[in-house]
């Protein structure tokens, strides 16, 4: 990697655009980069990391909270001045040019007030073929993959091996291992290494974890198995916590014990259920005895009760006998009584019948017999026929009457029509007249309407021009003012563009340099020789710039285009429509409209009438008509009716001579009728009931008489004693079964009682079954406590096999986990230095850490032999000291007294040019490491106020070394001797304006 140009605008003590020409300070191999303290000498190496990495070097990071791109504007910056960083350099054989802008605010273009840009990169690579620029990326993540593959470097090790701080590497030779194995694990990236141990301890506590869980699961099977083997085992469960190795073994023997205590306990459980199902056996058979001797003993006693109780009701049993032998003997009498019952029946009914009706008879026939009834009811029927003759005259009366009355209505009616007639018809040539009047009326509307509607259109279009003119007024001002603003902005985009033109011509010397190649033909002279190059002043012009002016010039023009086209066309519509609108306002024309259209609406709704009044003249017409018809048909009815009233009333007074004599003094001839039709009815009801009872009387005799014969035949001195002993079908069928019972239950008494069995029983002792009872239960219990001892055994025993087994498996499935833990934890111990195989205590890391670290040192040593003159040679050590792990030591070796030293003793001096041998050293390793990428651009950053002048002058010697592979060293310090013996500089002066940059070279010219 080697470094051309650096720009920074703007960045750090830096307020305007500075620039550092690397190639002119590498043309000397080594320069001297001083200034006064706080100027900003770091700050150009801060740049140089930032363009690189969008980030400074790790030491002045920020603190507080701040932001990384805030800080780095700088306070002395004007407003308007963007904070940019361009670095130019070549690295792995291309040439490149990154460009970056922090974040930053500035001020906003309208209004008051700030507004925060973004962060941007650019990286572009210069192109040989066509001598240009040509851009890669704009993205800060594509920029920053591309960088670091090309460098192979993190910025860590770039700010350890390009910008090597002294200090940082003084404090390393001063530090313990642990904060030298930090750094070397920054720079030589072991992190795998570490992931290494951290997978393997990782590794460790999950196999550990596995195993404590296998042998938690284990330890919860066997207290499974001391619950399920009782309190009765002798032997305790094993005291094991989870992971002890002979946890296993304990379990299994322990389960093996518990399985055979539970084998013996179901045998004697066995042999216990034997004894107690013979015990219950027998004791059940003395129950099964005791129960059957009292089952006799009591049926031969309830036979003795029963009979007892039998010869108790035999008395009712005879009465029911004799009872029943009366009722079977009054049934032959039965049928007589039952005939006398219905005739007596019957005979009270007609009685009844007879005395009602003779009630509703006149006094004078109360006593009369049923021959002068019925010749009564002859002569009323007789009566009535003659009645019924005159009702149809009654009839025609009075419809006659009813007919009169409907003349009379017809008659008020045509009155009523013939009066409203002649009122009508007197004021028709009025209402004829007022119709002709509506219609002409309505035409002359149409008319005018018609006349209206040809003025009302021309006058809207005329108010709608005149608003569009209006509107358009206002529309042509507005585009005046645009056009005028555009023309305001081309002319000072094309003033922009002409400036930045003529500035790149005042500069195109430089831009043409720019594109030289060593060895190449340059493009004006033709010389392939470029002895000085044109070099870029301050505010110098690229072409892009001038493109991006002259394009902005060109979008001006066509904005200025494109709004006189617009103002013109809203001129010409302007002009059109001030044309049709004519001189009037827009008032005047609203105001002629609404009255035209209030005009032409009523002229419209008048027309609109036509129709309806003419409609309206014919039917007043054919109503003249129809009231002329009428009042001549209601003329010709009144006549008619008159003849027909005279016919009607001559036929009703013959008609009412006959009726007076057929009504007999009632109001009507059917109120006459109805009179003497109910007494002919009662008459004959009367007649019915009379001959009804005569004939009931003679069969109630004929009764009485053969009752008496049948009770004299079954043997009863009269009818009423038949009556009294006869019974009921159910009451004879009940006293049958009370008698069949009594006779059933004496003989199943007399069997009972003749039982041997129960006959012998009753003669022995009363039985026992209490006593029996009570051994039985006493049996039953403790066989079915037996019974369950021996299921209780048998589950135990189960049980016990079932955990035995699942135990078993458990163990066989530790076996593979505890052998992968135990090669996993020695592992795990041995690349954590903690296990007894490693002696030295050393972790992974820092072993790998100390072969880095050994090479460093060899390195460090070939120059650190030309420093001291051969003295002193920088060695590793990996010895413990005290208790700490070893394998991150350092030692130097005076060859003047052949001790080792640490390196904690060296003097201030030592010290330094030892840190420079071993930071130089480590930049060998570091680049070896990373890839091997070439780094032709060093920076070494003070200590060197602290050496003497022969060994500040063996110090250079070894640096000026480095010319010979081609490399450029830059020399950060304010020592006043350095600017003496290194001609070429870069200095930086500060003021109250912001710090600048300055380059001296051996002639004593300043650039």
């Amino acid at each position: 990697m080697r470094l051309h140009r650096l720009t920074v605008t703007a960045f750090g003590p830096f307020a305007d655009t500075q620039e550092v020409d690397f190639d002119a300070l590498g043309a000397a191999g080594i320069f001297l980069l001083h200034g006064a303290t706080g100027a900003g000498k770091t700050s150009v190496l801060d740049a140089v990391c930032y363009a690189l990495y969008d980030a400074v070097p790790g030491a002045r990071q920020l603190k507080g909270g701040a932001t990384k791109d805030a800080t780095l504007r700088s306070d002395h910056a004007r407003a308007g001045t963007y904070t940019e960083v361009l670095l130019e350099l070549t690295v792995a054989g291309r040439r490149l040019e990154i460009t970056r802008r922090p974040a930053q605010t500035r001020p906003k273009k309208r209004g008051t007030g700030v507004t925060t840009e973004k962060a941007q990169s650019w990286l572009r690579e210069y192109d040989s073929e066509s001598a240009g620029w040509s851009a890669l990326s704009r993205s800060h993540q594509e920029i920053g993959e591309e960088i670091g593959q090309l460098l192979g470097m993190s910025r860590e090790q770039f700010c350890q091996v390009v910008l090597l701080p002294q200090g940082d590497f003084a404090r390393f030779l001063r530090a313990d291992a642990e904060a030298r194995g930090k750094l070397l694990g920054r720079l030589f990236d072991t992190r795998r290494f570490a992931a290494v141990e951290d997978r393997l301890a990782e590794l460790r506590r999950a196999a550990e974890q596995q195993v404590r869980a296998g042998d938690e699961r284990l330890i919860g099977v066997a207290q499974r198995l001391a619950q399920a083997a009782g309190a009765g085992l002798e032997q305790p469960l094993p005291a094991r916590q989870p992971g002890d190795p002979g946890l296993a073994p304990a379990v299994l023997e322990w389960a093996a014990v518990a399985r055979s205590t539970a084998h013996e306990r179901h045998d004697i459980a066995e042999s216990a259920l034997a004894g107690a199902e013979s015990r219950q056996a027998a004791a059940r058979r003395l129950l099964d005895a005791e129960r059957e001797l009292a089952r006799l003993q009591e049926r031969f006693a309830d036979g003795r009760r029963r009979a007892e109780a039998l010869e108790a009701r035999r008395p009712q049993y005879e009465e029911a006998r004799a009872t029943l032998e009366r009722a079977r003997k009054a049934d032959q009498v039965a049928p007589a009584l039952a005939l006398r019952e219905d005739a007596e029946r019957a005979h009270r009914t007609a009685a009844a019948d007879r005395d009602r009706a003779r009630a509703r008879l006149p006094a004078e026939l109360t006593d009369s017999g049923a021959d002068h009834l019925s010749a009564l009811e002859r002569k009323m029927i007789e009566e009535l026929g003659r009645v019924d003759a005159a009702r149809g005259a009654e009839r025609r009366s009075a419809e006659i009457t009813r007919e009169r009355a409907g003349l009379d209505r017809q008659a008020r009616a045509d009155e009523e029509l013939l009066a409203d007639a002649a009122g009508w018809l007197a004021g028709w040539d009025a209402t004829r007249r007022q119709h002709q009047e509506r219609v002409e009326t309505a035409q002359e509307a149409a008319t005018r309407a018609e006349q209206l509607a040809g003025q009302l259109e021309p006058a809207r279009g005329q108010l709608d021009a005149a608003r569009a003119r209006d509107t358009l007024e206002a529309r042509a001002a507005e585009s005046q003012r645009l056009l005028n603003s555009a023309r305001e902005r081309a002319n000072d985009a094309k003033e922009t563009w002409l400036d930045l033109r003529e500035r790149r011509l005042r500069g195109i010397a430089a831009e043409l340099a720019a594109r030289l190649v060593a060895g190449e033909p340059c493009a004006v002279c033709g010389s392939a020789d470029h002895p000085e190059p044109a070099r870029a002043g301050a505010g110098q012009v690229e072409q892009a710039s001038e493109d991006a002016a002259l394009a902005a010039s060109r979008r001006a023009e066509a904005a200025v285009t494109r709004a006189e086209h617009d103002h013109a066309s809203v001129r010409e519509e302007y002009a059109a429509a001030r044309s049709a609108a004519g001189g009037s306002t827009v008032a005047e024309l609203v105001a002629l409209t609404e009255r035209l259209g209030r005009e032409h609406t009523e002229a419209h709704r008048l027309a609109a009438g036509t129709h309806a009044a003419r409609e309206a003249l014919a039917r007043a017409e054919r109503e003249h008509e129809d009231r002329l018809t009428a009042r001549r048909s209601a003329e010709n009815r009144v006549a008619a009716r008159t003849s027909r009233r005279e016919a009607l009333d001559h036929e009703q007074t013959g008609l009412e001579a006959e009726l007076v004599r057929a009504r007999g003094g009632a109001d009507s001839v059917a109120a006459h009728a109805e009179r003497l039709a109910n007494r002919a009815r009662l008459l004959a009801e009367a007649a019915d009931t009379v001959r009804d009872f005569d004939t009931t009387a003679r069969r109630l005799k004929e009764s009485d008489d053969r009752l008496a014969d049948a009770a004299f035949r079954a043997g009863f001195d009269t009818p009423r004693t038949a009556s009294a002993a006869l019974l009921s079908g159910a009451e004879q069928r009940g006293l049958t079964h009370r008698m069949d019972d009594w006779q059933a239950e004496a003989a199943t008494v007399a069997d009972r009682l003749a039982e041997s069995d129960a006959r012998d029983a009753a003669e022995r002792p009363p039985a026992r079954v209490d006593m029996a009872l009570m051994s039985y239960e006493a049996a039953e219990s403790a066989l079915r406590a037996a019974s369950a001892a021996l299921a209780g055994a048998r589950e135990r025993g189960a049980e016990l096999a079932r955990l035995s087994r699942r135990a078993e498996e458990e163990v066989r499935g530790l076996g593979p986990l505890r052998t992968e833990y135990e090669r996993v934890a020695r592992l795990a111990g041995l690349t954590a230095g903690t296990s007894n195989d490693n002696d030295r205590k050393m972790r992974l890391e820092s072993y790998v850490l100390a072969a880095r670290l050994e090479q460093v040192a060899a390195a460090a040593t070939a120059r650190l032999l030309r420093m001291s003159s051969g003295r002193y040679t920088l060695v590793h050590s990996d010895a413990r000291s005290g208790g700490k792990r070893s394998g991150l030591g350092l030692h130097v070796i005076d060859a003047w007294t052949g001790s080792a030293r640490d390196t904690a003793t060296l003097s201030g001096g030592e010290t330094f040019f030892v840190s420079l041998a071993l930071a130089l050293g480590l930049a060998d390793v570091v680049t070896d490491e990373a890839g091997g990428a070439r780094l032709d651009t060093l920076f070494i950053d003070e200590g060197f106020g602290s050496l003497d002048d022969q060994t500040l002058d063996e110090v250079l010697d070894v640096l000026d070394s480095l010319r010979e592979r081609d490399r450029t060293v830059g020399i950060v310090s304010h020592v006043a001797d350095l600017r003496r013996r290194i001609p070429t500089q870069l200095e930086v002066t500060k003021s109250r304006r912001g710090s600048t940059v300055s380059l001296r070279t051996e002639g004593g010219g300043d650039g």
